[in-house]
């Protein structure tokens, strides 16, 4: 068996925890200490994450997306997939390093998308680019932590909370998506986002088409 080789690593904003970045062969880790985040051989339901949200804002004239999360950049390629010429789809990624991997040893995986004059990469936290300004999203999507629950980064529950929601449904246009990612089922952030006046979808998806862990992705529309 090949074995797995660590690449690079990199701290959590924090400072407290360290993600590393392995390779074994063509498959590429990102590892936080006994825990895989991502694998480049599950992309299933970040790759859902995308086109349930583009679905939803489809039709739209020159729509504006943001991404939390750089990740292996599946959530980004499957936006940029569903997306016309005329989309703007900026991403947010907290750690620097991820967006040095990207550019290098994941440079096969993106192929090239960062490079796609529609994305604009902000070494930046999402929440902070959520609160910047009202109704200046068609979408946003959150592939941040591990979900509402999150491992990572303890700053990044401030996304989950009340506060962290009124803000993401102050940010969309009306009829705009939020779409959010998570490891398993949470049936007390269903609650908040309902509290926030989404207008609220669950769904579950696997890992790898029709097949891998199952995974969440909840929908929710500024009715506004």
């Amino acid at each position: 068996m090949i074995p797995w080789v660590q690449l690079d690593s990199a701290r959590t904003p924090d400072g407290a925890q360290e993600l590393r970045l392995k390779r074994r062969g063509d498959e590429f880790s990102i590892m936080l200490g006994t825990n895989e985040l991502m694998n480049s051989r599950l992309s299933g339901s970040e790759e859902a994450l995308a086109k349930l949200s583009c679905e939803r804002v489809a039709g739209r004239k020159q729509p504006r997306i943001l991404i939390g999360g750089l990740g292996m950049g599946f959530t980004l390629r499957a936006a940029l997939a569903a997306l016309d010429s005329d989309a703007a789809v900026t991403v947010a990624e907290l750690v620097p390093a991820v967006v040095a991997w990207a550019r290098g040893p994941l440079a096969g995986i993106f192929d090239g998308c960062l490079d796609d004059r529609r994305v604009t990469i902000r070494e930046a936290d999402v929440g902070q680019l959520i609160r910047l300004g009202a109704a200046a999203w068609d979408a946003i999507l959150l592939d941040v932590d591990n979900g509402p629950e999150g491992i990572v980064y303890k700053g990044n529950d401030s996304l989950y909370g009340v506060a962290g929601l009124a803000a993401a449904r102050a940010a969309l246009k009306p009829g705009g998506v939020l779409a959010v990612w998570s490891q398993g089922p949470d049936s007390g952030f269903t609650r908040r986002l309902k509290q926030a006046g989404f207008i609220v979808e669950e769904i579950n998806v696997r890992a790898r088409v029709k097949r891998g862990a199952r995974h969440v992705i909840w929908i929710a529309a500024n009715g506004r």
